[in-house]
């Protein structure tokens, strides 16, 4: 959806602060139902969970294709959330229950290899149906994707989740949508009507506060809908942070970069899909090899260098221009992807492997709740930025072009959030889960009595 939301914003005449949603909410919904989805892991079996999940997205899809209004358009893309909000940490902890630690590396860079595949090829192949239909074409050529992936799992999905039979907390699941949702609509609203705004600080207030009452509640619950306990793991807290980071600068980018090139630079969709098509191809062609470099010698190395590379390649975002050619976007974003493929899926692997296995499923939730909702808020936040500061410069006879300049401070804003995620690399250590420990110790105690 990022390429196509250009033309929805000229066809429905909406903002940018508005159009983002459209990939925001779909981050915010998946925040808000991933750690719902540790209870589902453990309520429903493998297939049941899968197949629904799908079912799910599959309905999202066609209420996508036939939505009359912008209002319709969100919705689907809330309910095609809901569905996917499941899927990826499903297929995390299943990944890491059937691998043992000593090969979870190759398998999360497998993991890695599959979520880049699809923003490897999917904005310039919805920058080439766009230029030559419409954007709900974009839909139509995802359905029967959606319905074989259905019709597959059917026969060939097996069952490997433990079930446990927990039960669900309401409340938890209004207090997190009230929290999540509020800041989300609180920073978009401040792009609309300004951070001063009473629609503004209302809505950022019950973000902040149910988000406070919400934690508060998991802290002390015997069984959380979201373990925060699993923070008390200083490499999975670390690990946390750097993949909010990193995917949050990803998303962003990729939001950003169509803004540029299609509003301010009148390049077509399809041009904009190419200049990010090479970037995730290197992602995707990376992820095996470095999940297997992890194997060999851990994330530490792997992440310091990885986002290294990813700070000095974001650099030059912030001083593009109105002559910058795409050829430079292009090769400097495949350059950050290069780096990001060192990143992600080795910090997040180093963060689970130091979980015991009861906590495995909780702290898969946690790790993508974190990084979708960083996503999504920190894109709003992003587009804020570009337009308040566009605005806010407008009058200035000194800037020349005032849009490329609020895009220009927003890239800036990524590299600085790059920057400081070096130094947390540093304290990724190579450590063994807290079980694993205590069963190797409690055998030697009991030959010595």
């Amino acid at each position: 959806m990022i390429t196509a939301i250009p033309p929805i914003m000229h066809e429905m005449n909406i903002t940018p602060n508005t159009a983002q949603w459209l990939t925001t909410v779909f981050m915010l919904v998946n925040g808000i139902m991933i750690p719902v989805s540790a209870f589902f892991i453990e309520k429903f079996t493998t297939r049941q969970l899968f197949m629904a999940a799908m079912g799910i997205f599959t309905l999202g899809t066609v209420v996508g294709y036939m939505a009359p209004n912008f209002e319709i358009l969100l919705l689907s893309r809330m309910i095609q959330s809901a569905g996917a909000g499941v899927l990826i940490p499903l297929m995390q902890t299943v990944f890491l229950m059937i691998y043992p630690i000593e090969k979870r590396g190759a398998a999360m860079g497998l993991v890695g290899l599959v979520i880049s595949f699809a923003p490897a090829i999917g904005p310039a192949l919805s920058g080439w149906i766009i230029v030559n239909y419409s954007w709900r074409a974009l839909f139509v050529f995802i359905l029967p994707i959606a319905i074989l992936t259905i019709i597959i799992s059917h026969f060939k999905l097996v069952n490997v989740t433990e079930l446990k039979n927990p039960k669900v907390d309401i409340p938890s699941i209004m207090l997190s949508s009230f929290g999540f949702g509020g800041l989300l609509y609180g920073f978009t609203a401040a792009g609309n009507y300004g951070w001063g705004s009473l629609m503004t600080i209302t809505t950022l207030g019950i973000g902040i506060i149910s988000l406070f009452l919400f934690i508060f509640r998991q802290l002390h619950m015997e069984k959380p809908m979201l373990e925060f306990r699993v923070f008390k793991y200083k490499v999975f807290t670390i690990s946390t942070i750097i993949g909010m980071v990193g995917f949050l600068g990803l998303i962003g980018m990729e939001t950003l970069i169509p803004l540029y090139m299609q509003n301010m630079r009148d390049f077509t969709a399809m041009e904009a899909g190419l200049a990010l098509l090479p970037g995730a191809l290197v992602s995707g062609f990376m992820s095996p090899i470095t999940g297997r470099i992890f194997d060999k010698i851990g994330a530490k190395w792997l992440s310091i260098c990885g986002l290294i590379i990813m700070t000095l390649s974001t650099v030059p975002f912030s001083l593009l221009g109105s002559n910058t050619s795409i050829t430079f976007i292009t090769i400097m974003f495949a350059i950050r992807m290069f780096g990001f493929s060192m990143v992600m899926m080795p910090a997040t692997t180093a963060g689970l492997n130091q979980l015991p296995k009861r906590l495995i499923p909780h702290g898969a939730a946690m790790n993508n709740t974190m990084r979708q909702v960083a996503a999504s808020v920190g894109t709003a936040l992003l587009v804020t930025v570009m337009t308040s500061t566009a605005i806010t410069v407008s009058d200035s006879p000194t800037i020349s072009d005032p849009d490329i300049f609020g895009a220009n401070i927003a890239f800036f804003v990524i590299t600085f959030l790059s920057f400081i995620t070096i130094f947390f690399s540093f304290y990724i250590t190579k450590t063994s889960p807290e079980e694993d420990m205590e069963e190797t110790a409690s055998p030697s105690k009991e030959t010595n009595e």
